[in-house]
């Protein structure tokens, strides 16, 4: 049975940010859906109208196995993001992974969810400015997964490391392991061809990775 994990969407979204982590995860097995504020369409800063497939309201860790937050210029204008982190605040408490990027990363930290748990951004003090107390949890690295103890697992980016945040997604979720997740990682952020026959000769196309992937 396919497990689903849930994609936040809302107005400004940074759609480019999780492509990757999205469509790998829907081509090994997972059921991907959308959620918005409300049922009402959303814009992307791409100019992308997305219907979501489920309200806020009505989003229960319980039917989730993951929580992905985009950038999104509304999450530095206002705080008509901050239901949104404190969804992360009820699957993180339900043991459940939360992974957010960009701006997704000062909602997080606004909301003290970053207080406590190693992680990163664009950049320290862009997190610093929200007035949070983990700058001293801050790791400038290009992604950061934190095995949280007694709650979820949570993984953070910076906006220039999609391909990053999608193999920490990826691996956390059992998309791909080992020496496949290195491979998928070499081919898509170093462009090497090794790594493309290295990921097509590990059951490649049963996971999805045969010729059209690297299309």
């Amino acid at each position: 049975m396919p497990r689903t994990v849930h994609l936040a969407v809302y107005d400004t979204l940074a759609d480019w940010e999780t492509g990757h982590t999205t469509a790998w995860l829907a081509r090994t097995g997972h059921r991907v859906r959308t959620v918005g504020p409300s049922s009402a369409p959303v814009t992307s800063l791409g100019g992308l109208r997305v219907t979501p497939d489920l309200a806020l309201d009505r989003l229960d860790p319980a039917d989730s196995e993951l929580l992905i937050l985009p950038g999104a210029d509304l999450w530095d204008t206002s705080d008509d993001l901050a239901p949104f982190a404190d969804a992360a605040r009820r699957f993180l408490d339900a043991g459940k992974p939360v992974a957010a990027i960009c701006g997704a990363t000062a909602g997080l930290a606004r909301a003290g969810l970053l207080d406590d748990r190693a992680h990163t951004s664009a950049v320290s003090f862009y997190l610093a400015a929200t007035g949070y107390q983990g700058g001293a949890r801050y790791v400038d690295t290009d992604a950061v997964t934190d095995r949280g103890t007694g709650g979820g697992d949570l993984i953070t980016a910076g906006p220039t490391e999609p391909v990053a945040f999608a193999r920490e997604v990826l691996g956390r979720m059992g998309a791909f392991e080992g020496e496949r997740l290195d491979a998928w990682y070499r081919l898509f952020h170093d462009s090497d061809p090794a790594a493309y026959e290295k990921l097509q000769a590990s059951d490649g196309e049963a996971a999805g990775a045969g010729p059209a992937a690297a299309s």
